[in-house]
């Protein structure tokens, strides 16, 4: 697994480097008849310090993206680059390894340890990393959350929004280069979703991380800096500075605009907006 970097004699030089990169990355479930191509050749970078939203109509290869690009699977071909360090290739330990250092999660179902304090599901990730506990920057990344007087609680004892705000907590502890989040209002009620995605938008905007988000909801979207859209497993085209209305319009369109007849995706004249 490549890092990225060049070394020069006893020195190691970190050159820039994009926050994630696709390059041709192709993805297909089953064989044959019943082969589904979920990635048909995506290419794609994200800098560092950005907030993304991947939108596409039901079975347009979102989730498989995210999948892919986090290192939860394997593309059939092409290859992922995750903060210079390209995934493609790696044992599954060293991939483990990988997630457990550089890449955070945010799900739908919280996926928090209901015998775990919120304190200790918060440092989870560093205790599966064996990383040292830094107890200070964790109470203050709690109570940036809203959750300072409930570090002893336990998940069962805190609202839906509540649970997410810790599993948003949990997926920045170990500082890692991309939080991938997978629907992570889709459980929530419209006030706790608001505040869910603006902690989000605060991450990328006061404290540089770097976030994609899949999301079916425009209003969600509309907290990102840029909307990256898919259609049949391929790009379809990019808005930046989005907001709820323009990206419901655009989703209404997106089947008319990349339906099988549609010719060159990449050079569509709505490909970017």
């Amino acid at each position: 697994m490549s890092d990225g970097r060049t070394h020069q004699g006893d020195a190691t030089t970190a050159h820039p480097v994009d926050a994630l990169r696709l390059n041709d990355v192709t993805k297909t479930y089953g064989s044959g008849d019943g082969a589904v191509t979920a990635l048909d050749r995506v290419t794609l970078s994200l800098r560092h310090g950005t907030f993304t939203a991947v939108m596409g109509p039901s079975g347009s290869g979102k989730t498989t993206l995210l999948q892919v690009a986090a290192g939860l699977d394997r593309a059939d071909s092409g290859t992922v680059t995750v903060d210079g360090a390209e995934l493609t290739g790696g044992t599954e330990a060293e991939l483990t390894r990988f997630r457990r250092q550089r890449i955070g999660f945010v799900f739908q179902q919280y996926n928090l340890l209901p015998a775990l304090t919120v304190a200790q599901n918060t440092v989870l990730p560093l205790k599966l990393a064996r990383r040292r506990v830094d107890r200070e920057r964790t109470r203050e990344l709690l109570t940036r959350m809203g959750l300072g007087a409930k570090l002893d609680r336990r998940p069962d004892e805190l609202s839906g929004g509540q649970r997410q705000r810790v599993a948003i907590a949990r997926a920045l502890v170990a500082r890692p280069a991309v939080v991938f989040a997978d629907e992570p209002t889709g459980a929530l009620d419209t006030h706790s979703a608001r505040d869910v995605l603006a902690l989000l938008r605060e991450s990328v905007h006061t404290h540089g991380q770097t976030v994609v988000m899949v999301t079916h909801d425009p209003v969600a979207a509309s907290y990102a800096d840029t909307v990256q859209f898919l259609a049949d497993g391929r790009v379809a085209g990019r808005m930046r500075a989005p907001t709820a209305d323009a990206v419901a319009e655009r989703m209404a369109h997106l089947g008319d605009e990349y339906g099988p007849d549609s010719g060159d995706r990449g050079t569509h004249p709505m490909a970017e907006v």
